[in-house]
């Protein structure tokens, strides 16, 4: 799960990180109202979306082209008039980042933030480091770029250091990372009361990634969070229920919430074949097959193994609710999960969206005869596929001919 900066930055804060002070804003009125609390001289208006490069971003003008020219989504103010003015142009309007794609997300909040004096800007990141199963330091000297970027040019500039989950965050830890910054004097010692805070947030709450880009030196040698962006892990969230009311509905896609409504495991891609399976291995190995015999799967969706008729039909229905799926591939291996409710999920489904594009469904396991038969006998256009790879065949050789 994603929150927005401005509550990945209370979240850090109440562990002791020190962030910007800032207020968020729904309105024009009041972003002008937190500006005035704030004091100036210098304010930054900054859009909250589920979304990087949002400096870098454009807007979307009246007619869906974006405005190469204007400005992007995090802007300098420098009176309480110009907040104002800045989020009466942007509230409402849709960023495009090169994260958000051609589409873009509308702007629905804003954090209003007081300026600081920049000295340098860093980067910082804590993250799950599945090689060594262990919380990883990424620390660099190059904030406010992509750290992909930064990898791929000069990776002598990053540094990674795993920390060991059975003494956590040390001092000895804070400063070697402060060091390798290039930190000195009281920015080391502000660094390392930084560092110890937001490892203990990363921990305690239950994250899957913290970062920190950029991560600032002030003139007056502070370091302090400049941005902030944190995921969650999902399946613990049932202990984070303060956490979990943070979540911005409105900036998820509509059919990955219909899937977790019914305990699904969905999610879209950019291809044409609609995939569902039984199973998370056998998921992908649907989709790998599909790119083998020259397509693109639309989705990941994993039914689980005790799928009833009625998650089927949703499932279904979430599919085809993709209007890139141009055929659906049902794949289906039935030990705990019993091949004749998936039949009769597909059957229900396809007569209740009127299904217009092939289909292809495979299944093998528990009752299949009484599953194919179940299909056979319904009076739907329904290809039945012997294997796994007749099945990517037919659904492939079926779109085409279909285009």
């Amino acid at each position: 799960m994603n929150i927005h900066e401005y509550q990945g930055k209370e979240l850090l804060k109440r562990y002791g990180v020190a962030v910007p002070r800032g207020g968020v804003a729904y309105t024009p009125r009041e972003a002008t109202r937190v500006a005035e609390e704030l004091g100036g001289p210098i304010w930054v208006v900054k859009s909250q979306i589920h979304a990087g490069g949002r400096g870098a971003g454009r807007f979307k003008k009246p007619d869906g082209s974006v405005d190469i020219d204007g400005k992007g989504g995090v802007r300098l103010a420098r009176s309480v008039e110009e907040v104002g003015a800045h989020a009466e142009e942007m509230l409402g309007r849709t960023l495009v980042t090169k994260q958000t794609g051609e589409v873009g997300k509308e702007v629905k909040r804003l954090y209003i933030e007081e300026g600081c004096d920049i000295d340098r800007e860093l980067y910082l990141s804590l993250l799950i480091d599945r090689a060594t199963s262990r919380v990883t330091v990424i620390a660099s000297t190059e904030g406010g770029m992509d750290i992909e970027e930064v990898a791929a040019k000069t990776p002598e500039k990053i540094l990674t250091l795993p920390i060991d989950p059975l003494t956590g965050m040390k001092g000895f830890h804070a400063r070697r990372i402060a060091f390798s910054l290039g930190l000195k004097g009281a920015q080391v010692k502000s660094a390392v009361s930084f560092l110890t805070g937001m490892y203990k947030a990363f921990t305690e709450l239950d994250a899957s990634l913290v970062e920190i880009n950029p991560l600032v030196v002030t003139k007056q040698d502070q370091v302090l969070a400049l941005d902030a962006k944190m995921n969650f892990d999902s399946n613990a969230l049932y202990r984070h229920h303060d956490i979990e009311d943070l979540r911005d509905e409105s900036e998820e896609d509509p059919a990955e919430l219909e899937a977790a409504r019914f305990e699904l495991n969905y999610i879209k891609l950019d291809g044409s074949i609609g995939c569902m399976v039984n199973g998370a291995g056998l998921a992908m190995a649907t989709m790998d097959i599909i790119k083998l015999y020259g397509s693109e799967p639309a989705n990941f969706l994993d039914v689980g193994g005790g799928a009833s008729k009625e998650r089927v039909t949703a499932a279904f229905k979430i599919i085809l609710s993709d209007p890139n799926v141009e055929g659906i591939l049902v794949n289906i291996f039935g030990g705990i999960m019993r091949c004749d409710i998936i039949a009769e999920g597909v059957v229900a489904a396809a007569r209740e969206v009127h299904l217009h594009v092939p289909l292809v469904v495979r299944l093998e396991g528990t009752n299949v005869e009484l599953g194919k038969q179940i299909l056979a006998e319904s009076g739907l256009p329904i290809v039945s596929a012997d294997d796994l790879g007749d099945a990517a065949e037919k659904v492939v050789t079926a779109v085409k001919e279909a285009a």
